[in-house]
């Protein structure tokens, strides 16, 4: 079998990886040479540079301080985990085989849960982690995936999680609760209901990973009002403004295709979602998060408390209105449940 060498191009737009046999590749490297000021070779043992102008071409070589060894001890280091892959809860809901390896169909899912609690960790980080115990509500639990990881997560911190997944779906509850019950997590409980029905008491950090349209606002309300340190929402099925949306006259052309109608009321709902918790007193990032399995939306809404207020930000809700105006939006569900204006029957789909 030949050998052959892989040639990465990069170019300014774009890299573009060829496949030459030996010979070739060095013809096409020294092709390469000859159109160039300036070449760099890095080895194992040396870097090499090659500069060139219209006199005369300088060779200069350096030798490296790292031995083989290290180079090879470097490579071969295992990429950082936030989850335990021997974790005994990651068996139970098929993540991993007995042997505890990963099965390659949950490999999507195991990459979401790792993300997941990446930027958990980081924002958990921003708040007071001082105290022991830690209130946390899943609204929309489904399977428990991500609940679980982050119950498994915080035992590994030496916290008590006390957390509750929230979820519609009965065999669901009765699934992940026995899960629950026999790993030993003893303060993860599973609520047959939605955010509608769940009402808690107290509340250190909120999730709504899969509340559908005003669902979320909805969560988002629950945890401002309980004064969570920590929201985190990753919203789907942004319903409510899309019909009331009304195109400023300079966009119409652009707003004409309803695909773009459609991204447009979703991207401000999520802007006014942000900027309602920046009003009352979080800090809010809107990110990419790695999309859910059952759904192609992959935007994460993460708000963490930076003061207590006693009313919204009147700069704040001035650039809101400001918005609302522009596009003819008469009613945004968060909004009008921060002002206590929600009809208590107008609660959104179960989703």
């Amino acid at each position: 079998m030949c050998c052959t060498w892989d040639l990465n191009l990069c170019y300014k737009t774009q890299d573009i990886t060829k496949n030459y046999p030996i010979e070739e590749g060095l013809e096409k490297i020294a092709e390469l040479l000859a159109q160039s000021k300036q070449a760099n070779l890095f080895t194992m043992h040396q870097d090499i540079q090659l500069k060139k102008n219209k006199k005369k071409a300088m060779l200069n070589a350096q030798k490296k301080q790292i031995s083989v060894n290290q180079v090879q001890q470097h490579h071969d280091r295992e990429k950082h985990r936030f989850v335990q892959q021997q974790s005994p809860f990651l068996k139970h809901l098929g993540i991993t085989d007995e042997k505890a390896q990963l099965i390659p169909s949950m490999a999507r899912k195991w990459k979401q849960i790792n993300k997941f609690i990446e930027i958990f960790s980081n924002a958990y980080e921003q708040i007071d982690a001082s105290q022991q115990e830690l209130n946390i509500v899943d609204f929309g639990s489904g399977k428990g995936y991500l609940t679980f990881a982050l119950y498994d997560y915080l035992l590994e911190q030496n916290k008590t999680p006390l957390i509750t997944g929230v979820e519609l779906r009965s065999n669901l509850v009765q699934f992940c609760q026995k899960v629950a019950d026999d790993v030993g997590f003893n303060h993860l409980d599973f609520f047959e209901g939605d955010v509608r029905s769940y009402a808690p008491e107290k509340l250190d950090v909120m999730i709504a990973l899969h509340a559908c349209d005003v669902a979320t606002d909805f969560a988002i309300h629950t945890g401002i009002r309980l004064n969570a340190s920590m929201i985190m929402c990753a919203p789907c099925c942004h319903k409510e403004l899309r019909p009331q949306l009304k195109s400023p006259e300079v966009l119409q052309p652009m707003l004409q295709f309803g695909i773009h109608a459609g991204q447009q009321a979703e991207m401000l709902t999520d802007t006014l979602r942000a900027l309602l918790l920046k009003a009352y007193g979080y800090e809010t990032k809107v990110f990419e998060f790695v999309s859910l399995e059952h759904t192609s939306k992959n935007k994460m809404i993460l708000a963490t408390k930076r003061k207590d207020v006693q009313q919204s930000d009147p700069k704040i809700m001035q650039q809101i209105q400001a918005l609302k105006q522009m596009y003819g939006i008469q009613k945004q569900s968060l909004e009008l449940l921060l002002q206590d204006q929600m009809p208590i029957e107008n609660l959104g789909c179960k989703c």
